[in-house]
């Protein structure tokens, strides 16, 4: 007996199925995810220590503007990663 998350996965897979990723498609997803994790973290260490810096320093203003900063641009690096993911997984469709 299906289970109910089966049964609702095969409607999914019936009403939308899902493409299937070729072997280079699924290494250029894998690299796009490393490129950008490593993107991610250097904005974040470089900001971080910028932010440790003006709380050493008593600046709250600058350290919560840097916080700001680091949460915009991870989310725009999000979005761009998402973007070229959502571009190599047309390609093959």
């Amino acid at each position: 007996m299906k289970s109910a998350y089966e049964l609702a996965m095969e409607r999914l897979n019936r009403d939308s199925p899902m493409a299937q990723l070729s072997q280079a498609q699924k290494e250029q997803l894998s690299d796009l995810d490393s490129r950008y994790a490593a993107k991610a973290a250097e904005k974040e260490l470089f900001l971080k220590g910028e932010m440790d810096k003006a709380l050493q320093s008593g600046d709250l203003e600058t350290h919560d503007s840097l916080k700001m900063q680091l949460a915009t641009e991870k989310k725009v690096l999000l979005d761009e990663l998402e973007s070229k993911k959502e571009q190599v997984r047309r390609e093959g469709a």
